[in-house]
């Protein structure tokens, strides 16, 4: 059995009570996060930095108020009990996306109704155990973090004794117990889950939690776990062959069917030859807005929509179901699809309390720094989508287009875990500002979460609210391709923008910052001591001399010239949008003007066409735009 380089000296000191002890005194009082750890460690003989790193990769050490995370976890050590967190409808089934995006063929509005579950998984269902296990009543296990963390502790303490292995001080000898404690019922999720754990304990940690408490886990570079242990807990072995995902991450193969059904329809994807052709520039991250089984349910239905793959929140497990060479239909527009690969997480986008497990976001980074790297896709806003970042293809399409992941998914966190923080890029007079707001503490009041018009629940954002003046009582920000008021609902993108996302500056006007947004001035508070964004620079495009503006699209598709016969050509129609001369916009790529004609079950009618004319993807106001090329000119942002 291997050990860590040292082991702790305490290890005699360790208290020795039964197993299903109630929690001493001290502990039910406890207010200190930091002591709550050293006392539940103590009492239920689990390594300290054992307990931390567990308790890190589920929640970060954050309580989130006692509210549920998005599988029915609670607390610092995300004890489940998801009796009441079950799914609703999957966000592909609202009847306003085409998910596919292509008007050469009709629309698809899949219905489909999450299937009644039979008994939940272990995995759902630790709370309850923590509860028989501690002798505390559940609520007390939801709502104090220290009764959590002594619950959390004690099912460790049990996952050890039930494979056979001695209470110990060194963190080494606990592998199997915290991959029993993922939930995970296969060893290759366990055990993701497990390295992930002790590679927590390997660098420390050192974090101020969300009720404003200083949790410390001090490094141990020399910990070296018995993973041999992995074999003693009696999980599956689930197969990974035929899936896409680095080694560093679990995942298995779980196919949606691409079949033909009906009057001569097929479903539920494309089959294509990417990257060769097309290429694949986007990578568009989604939340289910269902549970994980039903979700699954879904993709394996040839008459619904696809997407490549889906993560799991409790574990960070992921099931493929679309190669990358083919075109699943998630995006909602047929550009995007062609180009892109769809990654949906377990979770709800008005919910903001129902939150994502540490686990998911670090499964879900490594897997799109594996592909970003294969594919050659920059690891920025304008090409690792939200699903609320994808424009709608054409005029009709924009008031239907989907929101998700919304605005509680941390972006900032998100691309720190990508290895590619947000941060200042230019002094202050780089021309191009970088939404980046403290997650924590950027919180705006949005409505519409539960109840139509009713506040939701105070919480951290990745958004920042826009206005047309520099005063909050001025009036939000209007989008002309909605045609409605603009308003605070969670789901109304009108005068929002996003962390990483970057703007041309247009103004400023003491703690407010103007930019220039979908052809308005924009204003958003940007107070120096406590900025919501920070200096960049940049490519921008504007105008060309001459012209008072330009037209925007949805879609970069070829000019009709150069479709050849046999695929009717498509219309190159520009969103109600303008770009005025004046104006300047983020620039992201330079592309063709690209097509996939694929509209039939036989790949031998399927055609990439690829034209002369040449667009740039701009970020233009919430949602990522194009221009062409011949309408613009290329400016650095601080000229």
């Amino acid at each position: 059995m291997r050990r860590s380089v040292t082991v702790a000296a305490a290890a005699a000191a360790l208290l020795l009570p039964l197993l299903g002890a109630a929690p001493s005194e001290a502990r039910r009082s406890a207010d200190d996060l930091q002591s709550a750890f050293a006392a539940a460690a103590a009492e239920y003989q689990v390594p300290q930095s054992v307990l931390l790193g567990v308790s890190y990769l589920q929640s970060r050490w954050d309580a989130h108020g006692g509210a549920p995370s998005v599988t029915g976890g609670y607390g610092p050590m995300h004890l489940t009990d998801a009796r009441t967190a079950l799914a609703e409808v999957p966000h592909h089934s609202e009847g306003t996306e085409d998910a596919r995006g292509d008007d050469a063929r009709p629309a698809l509005h899949p219905v489909r109704k999450i299937p009644a579950g039979g008994e939940l998984p272990a995995r759902l269902r630790t709370l309850p155990k923590a509860a028989e296990l501690t002798g505390l009543r559940p609520d007390d296990l939801r709502t104090d973090p220290a009764a959590n963390v002594a619950g959390g502790a004690a099912l460790l303490a049990a996952a050890q004794k039930e494979l056979g292995e001695r209470p110990s001080a060194d963190p080494a000898d606990w592998y199997g117990a915290v991959a029993r404690f993922s939930g995970a019922d296969d060893t290759a999720t366990a055990a993701a889950y497990a390295n992930d754990v002790y590679e927590v304990i390997r660098t420390g940690a050192d974090r101020t939690t969300d009720t404003g408490q200083r949790v410390v886990l001090t490094a141990r570079p020399g910990v070296d776990p018995d993973t041999a242990q992995l074999r003693r807990t009696g999980l599956r072995t689930a197969s990974a062959a035929g899936t896409e995902c680095p080694s560093t991450v679990s995942c298995e193969w779980i196919p949606a069917p691409y079949e033909q059904f009906g009057d001569g329809d097929y479903g539920n994807h494309d089959l294509g030859n990417r990257p060769a052709s097309p290429s694949i520039r986007y990578i568009v991250v989604h939340d289910t807005e269902g549970a994980w089984e039903g979700v699954l349910n879904m993709v394996q239905d040839p008459t619904y929509v696809s997407w490549h793959y889906t993560l799991r929140s409790t574990d960070g497990h992921i099931a493929q179901h679309v190669k990358a060479k083919d075109v699943a239909w998630h995006a909602g527009n047929w550009y995007v699809n062609a180009k892109s690969i769809g990654l949906e997480h377990e979770g709800f986008l008005a919910r903001p309390d129902a939150w994502y497990t540490e686990a998911m976001y670090r499964s879900s980074a490594r897997l799109v720094t594996y592909l970003a790297k294969k594919y050659g896709v920059p690891l920025d806003r304008q090409h690792i989508l939200g699903h609320d970042t994808v424009p709608g293809p054409t005029t009709g399409t924009i008031p239907g287009m989907h929101t998700d992941p919304g605005p509680y998914w941390d972006w900032r966190h998100y691309f720190e875990l990508l290895g590619h923080p947000f941060e200042r890029a230019a002094q202050q007079n780089g021309g191009l500002v970088t939404i980046l707001p403290d997650y924590a503490a950027n919180r705006p009041v949005y409505t519409d979460c539960v109840t139509k018009g009713e506040p939701c629940a105070v919480h951290g954002s990745s958004a920042v609210r826009l206005y047309s003046g520099h005063d909050e009582n001025a009036p939000l920000i209007k989008d002309i391709g909605l045609g409605t008021t603009p308003t605070t609902g969670v789901n109304d993108l009108s005068s929002r923008v996003s962390t990483g996302q970057q703007y041309a500056v247009a103004g400023h006007w003491g703690d407010w910052t103007a930019i220039w947004y979908r052809g308005q001035k924009a204003w958003f508070r940007n107070p120096r001591k406590q900025p919501t964004a920070v200096p960049a620079s940049g490519r921008v495009v504007t105008p060309r001399a001459g012209l008072e503006s330009v037209p925007v699209y949805g879609r970069a598709y070829p000019e009709q010239a150069a479709y050849p016969a046999g695929v009717p050509a498509q219309s190159v129609s520009p969103l109600p949008y303008r770009l005025p001369k004046g104006q300047r916009y983020v620039v992201g790529d330079r592309v063709p003007g690209e097509y996939y004609y694929a509209v039939t079950f036989d790949e031998a009618s399927h055609r990439v066409v690829v034209g002369k004319d040449l667009y740039y993807e701009i970020q233009f106001g919430h949602r990522v735009a194009f221009v062409r090329a011949a309408d613009v000119r290329l400016l650095p942002s601080a000229s």
